[in-house]
């Protein structure tokens, strides 16, 4: 397996739900909505194996000081490969001269993202909102 790493903002809708809906996304089903997405992030990292997009990885920034990782996702017969680490370390040297890479992780995930170098905030708690749509 050759997964080929390209920075691209520019995705068909049919891709992009295929991936989403792959990992039990519900954004999955707005896949006009996630087009429009990948065109205004500022950073956008994805995986390829030929011509199947197998992951990728979302960004957005303030210019200089932090960056948010909203998206990362990786095809569940990837997983494993290291194709998430992959994207990670991609966004890790975008962001090299940042001073924070700020990311909100479930339970299940915080030993991947600690083994990529993160540490969970010992005074913080994620917050959002959800829309009706979801």
């Amino acid at each position: 397996m050759t997964i080929a790493y390209r920075d691209t903002h520019d995705f068909d809708q049919a891709t992009l739900q295929e991936l989403f809906l792959s990992v039990g996304w519900s954004s999955g089903h707005f896949p006009e909505k996630l087009v429009k997405a990948m065109r205004g992030f500022g950073t956008v990292v994805s995986a390829w194996d030929g011509d199947r997009l197998v992951g990728m990885i979302c960004a957005m920034d303030d210019g200089v000081m932090t960056a948010y990782i909203h998206y990362l996702l990786v095809r569940p017969e990837y997983q494993g490969a290291g194709v998430g680490r992959a994207l990670v370390e991609r966004v890790k040297e975008i962001y090299a001269d940042y001073l924070r890479i700020v990311l909100v992780a479930y339970d299940e995930e915080l030993g991947f993202y600690e083994s990529c170098g993160f540490k969970k905030a010992a005074d913080a708690s994620p917050m959002f909102i959800t829309s009706l749509w979801t």
